[in-house]
C-alpha cells in the first residue's frame, strides 16, 4: 500500500478557494435576503438567528460595519437550509427562472379555463383547489371566455388571471 492509496479513502479535497467562493456565495444570498420586504422574509424558511442577523443589518448604515456582518450573515447561512432559502427568494424575484415558470403556468391554465371546452378544465381545476370560491371563480370564467370570443378588452381575463395567481401564492406559502 503506498502513501497515495490512504488519501483515496478519505473525502474528496475541497481547495481554499472553493470554499471561499461558497462563503461569497452564501454572503450574496444574504444579500438577496435583505433587499426582501419584511413580509417576504417572513416567508422564508430560516432560524432565528438569521433573521435577528437581518434585522440587526437594516439598522447598520457604516459601509465597513456593513460587509463585516454581510460575512457574519455568510457565516450564519452555513448552518442554514440555503437551498430551500433560495428556491424561495427565486419566487419573489420576478427575472429568475422559477418565477417566470410559474407565471407561464398561470397564464396557460387561464387560456385552458378560456378556451371553448373548458367545462373539464374548470371542473379540473376545482378539483385540485377546493378552498376557492366556486360561485366567483365559475363568473370570472364565463365573464373572461365571453370577453375572449368577441375579442374585447383583456379586463376579466386580468381579473381571472389575479385569481389563479392569488390561488397560487396561497399554496405556496407566499401570502397569508
Amino acid at each position: 500500500m503506498t502513501d497515495f492509496d490512504a488519501f483515496e479513502d478519505e473525502e474528496e479535497f475541497v481547495s481554499k478557494t472553493q470554499l471561499k467562493r461558497e462563503m461569497e456565495a452564501l454572503q450574496d444570498l444574504g444579500k438577496k435576503l435583505l433587499t426582501l420586504s419584511k413580509s417576504q422574509q417572513d416567508k422564508v424558511p430560516m432560524t432565528d438567528t438569521l433573521r435577528d442577523a437581518l434585522v440587526e443589518a437594516t439598522r447598520i448604515k457604516q459601509r465597513e460595519a456593513t460587509r463585516r456582518h454581510l460575512q457574519y450573515i455568510g457565516k450564519v447561512m452555513r448552518g442554514e437550509d440555503h437551498e430551500a432559502i433560495a428556491e424561495r427568494i427565486a419566487l419573489f424575484d420576478s427575472s429568475s427562472a422559477a418565477h417566470n415558470k410559474l407565471f407561464h403556468q398561470l397564464e396557460q391554465t387561464r387560456d385552458r379555463l378560456c378556451s371553448s371546452e373548458s367545462n373539464e378544465a374548470v371542473k379540473d381545476y376545482l378539483s385540485a383547489n377546493p378552498d376557492i370560491d366556486m360561485q366567483h371563480f365559475r363568473q370570472l370564467v364565463r365573464l373572461a371566455k365571453k370577453e375572449t370570443e368577441l375579442n374585447q378588452k383583456t379586463t376579466q381575463r386580468k381579473k381571472l388571471f389575479r385569481l389563479l395567481r392569488e390561488v397560487q401564492d396561497k399554496k405556496l406559502g407566499l401570502i397569508d
